[in-house]
This record gives structure tokens, sequence and C-alpha cells, in this order.
């Protein structure tokens, strides 16, 4: 055992100690933040141009529709659009032309816009948006109903349902599904992503030490098996020391920010907003603070103690199974680029296993996100998505013990065909001959 102990602290030590495994932990976090922050930050900056709208008008119903605003304004004329077109070629100062050719409430498509660029999403929705309302306030006309607008109006309702969940004890909580699915496929992608890199990394290492016959000197010290399992675990503990300092950095610079930009508002912006609410003129903090307090709600009816033991249960249990496959690949092989044929077979179920997650979100007890996290090939990923929908606990125990069960047959495979391949040279190593291996 103490051999193992050496290895799994040279593999940890050389590895945490690599520049590109600092500057990679650090910069993360920080590129991550910083790209949310500027993506706010540009989300909020309005384009102070106000474009210029020339609308062509066959029935001449729309002049009184078509309302300018702070972005766009409306211009009407009798050229045609041929004319239009060539201004346009000559630098007009307008930016798209909207034809009318019939009427749009006998002919839904009889508008069109012309513009020499794509035209953008918001120009396409304000224009379709007014004329859409005129239409619905002039079919409702037609009726010769009284106050059947006002009534239309009365009738539109937009329900707001929350999800409240008891538990045992008859205590309620409420929930989100939204949350539970980002959290879920969050999670789920951070297993994804390690066991694809690091497991990776076994392979390389392995690879790296058969070539320059570095693994000819450790072995004559050290059984085969021990120097296998120090380097998955080694490297596997470089892996949950990396995801423990991204969320550390991760929360400490958005907090950093968040309060770094909080102290750039306006105090008198502030003041003029509550006394607009106090007028009666703007209801806007109850409203941001009763979602808020509903989000905080959902966030308190997630069992975060049973998710992050949970994650490290199947982070391990996912990327000891594939990272005791791929030392194997590594050791039958003479380089690296040999490892392509025998990766692909691995990599299959990883990918499946996204996409099953991706399902199982939206139907989280169905057969197929209940079968994909009991095959532990997927349960890393597919199961992760599960828990935050309360997954039963003999379902939790049944696939952590194939889990388990599976790791230790996987590793004793490994195992096998680690040790006859890792002082094999000079040899074209086919799957029937690593099945050979199996059975020395």
């Amino acid at each position: 055992m103490s051999k193992i102990n050496l290895i799994i602290k040279r593999e940890y030590t050389t590895r945490v100690m690599k520049k590109s495994f600092i500057l990679l932990t650090f910069l993360t976090p920080v590129l991550m933040v910083g790209m949310i922050s500027l993506i706010v930050y540009l989300g909020t900056i309005k384009d102070n141009k106000v474009k210029s709208i020339v609308v062509v008008d066959k029935t001449g119903l729309y002049k009184d529709v078509l309302k300018n605003n702070e972005s766009y304004t409306f211009r009407f004329t009798d050229a045609t659009v041929d004319e239009l077109k060539k201004q346009e070629e000559q630098e007009s100062d307008f930016a798209a032309v909207l034809y009318i050719s019939d009427d749009l409430s006998k002919n839904a498509s009889g508008a069109t816009m012309y513009s020499e660029k794509q035209v953008n999403l918001e120009l396409k929705t304000y224009v379709a948006g007014l004329l859409n309302k005129h239409i619905e306030e002039q079919k409702l006309a037609s009726y010769n109903i009284p106050n059947l607008k006002e009534m239309v109006e009365k009738s539109k309702t937009d329900i707001d349902m929350k999800t409240i969940k008891w538990s045992e004890d008859g205590k309620d909580k409420e929930a989100s599904a939204e949350l539970a699915i980002l959290i879920g496929m969050i999670t789920a992608f951070i297993i994804y992503m390690f066991i694809v890199i690091y497991g990776a990394q076994v392979m390389s290492g392995v690879v790296q030490e058969k070539t320059n016959r570095i693994v000819e000197v450790m072995i004559s010290s050290v059984k085969p098996f021990e120097l296998m399992m120090g380097k998955i675990i080694g490297i596997a503990l470089v892996g949950l020391t990396q995801v423990l300092l991204w969320v550390l950095l991760t929360v400490a610079i958005g907090a950093g920010v968040t309060t770094f930009m909080g102290g750039d508002i306006d105090p008198a912006s502030i003041q003029k907003m509550q006394d607009m609410q106090q007028m009666g003129q703007m209801n806007m903090s109850a409203g941001v603070n009763g979602e808020i307090a509903d989000f905080m709600s959902s966030v308190a009816g997630l069992n975060f103690t049973q998710l992050i033991i949970l994650f490290v249960v199947y982070f391990l249990g996912g990327y000891l199974l594939y990272a005791s496959l791929f030392a194997a690949i590594g050791s039958a092989v003479d380089n690296e680029t040999d490892t392509n044929q025998f990766s692909l077979p691995v990599m299959i179920p990883i990918i499946f296993a996204i996409y099953a997650g991706i399902f199982a979100a939206e139907n989280p007890d169905g057969p197929l996100a209940f079968w994909c996290s009991m095959i532990p090939f997927t349960s890393p990923i597919v199961m992760m998505v599960r828990l935050p929908f309360d997954v039963p606990a003999w379902e939790l125990a049944l696939s952590i013990s194939i889990l388990v069960l599976s790791f230790i047959g996987t590793t004793w495979m490994a195992g096998k065909i680690y040790r006859t391949g890792i002082l094999m040279y000079g040899k074209k190593i086919t799957w029937g001959e690593m099945w050979k291996w199996l059975k020395y």
C-alpha cells in the first residue's frame, strides 16, 4: 500500500505543480466570470442610432399603425421598391423598406420587408407586433359586440404556478423544476468534462512512460497493478482539487464583481425610482423582491448536502471506471496515434450519456432515465441530472452498487491487460489480442 501512496503522491504533485495546471485553474474562473459580466454589460448597452424605415403602403390603411419609437422611425412614400433599392445603392439614409401590398386582415402574407443587410429580429418583431395588434383590434371591432376588447383583455391570464414538495414529516418546501434541471445539467456536464479530460490524461501518461522506457525502471520496484492504480487515483485527486478551486474562485470572483457593479449605481437614480414608486407610478421593488424570495425558497428546497456527496461519489465512480479502461488502452499501444482506434468505443457511451441526460431532464422518472442511471457507463452523468428530482433511495443504492462492482470488474480486466501490454513493444495490437491477454 505504501508503494501505491508514493505513486499517488508523485502523480499528484507533478501535475499540480505544472504551470499549465496553475494557469488553467486560476484563469478559467476569471475568464468565465469576465465573459458572463461582459455579456450582461453589453446587453444593457443600446444602439443610440435611430434607424429609418421606409414604408410603401399600397392600401393606405397603416399610416397611423406604424408608430415611431426610440429605435425606429417610419417614413411613408409613394415610390416603388425598385426605386428605393437604387437609392439604397447610392447610400441612402434608410435601413429597410416595408412593402404592404394587400389588406393584412384578409391576406396575412401581404407584408414584405426589404433590406440590403439581413433584417434583425428586433425590427421584424416590433413591426409584426404593431401590425398584429392592429389586425386583432379590427377583427374584434367587426363583431359589433360592446366592450368586447375589454372583455378579451380581462380574460387573458398568465398563470404563475408554484411547485411545492412535502417531506416525510409533512413540511412543505417550494421547488423549481427549472432550477433542478439547471443544477442537474451543470453537474452532469462537469462529470462528463472531467472524465474525458482526466481519462485522456491517464492514457497519455501511460503511453509516454511506455515510450520513454521509464516504466521499465518503475516496474522493477512496483507491481504493474500498483502502478496503474497509483496513476489513476493520483490524477483523480488532481481533478477533485481543480473542481474545488474552480467553485471557490468562481464564487469569490462573482461576489466581487457583483459588489463592484452594484457600487456604480447612481444614488440619485435610486432615489428617483423610490419617489416614483411612492407616487404609485412604479411598483418594481415588490416584484423583484418577490422573484428573489421565490428563487431563494427554491434553492432552500434542494438537498445540497446530498447533491455534493453523491456528486463526489459519481465523479469518482465514473472516472475510475473509464480511467481504468483508458489506462489499459495506453498500455497496449506504442504511441498516442494508435490510441484512437481503441478509445472511440470507450468514448461512445460517454457521448450517449450526455444525450440521454438531456432527455432525462424532461422526464426524470421515464424508462430511458431509469435504465441509463443504472448502466454503469452512463449512470454517473444521467443520475446527476435526476438527483435534483428526488430519486428513490433504493435506486441510488442499486446504481452506486452496480457502478462500484463495474469499476472493480473493469479494474481487474484493465490490470490484466496493463500487466501484459506495458512491457510489449513493436507489435500492432488488436481487440482479439487484448482478449487473449484477459485469459492469461
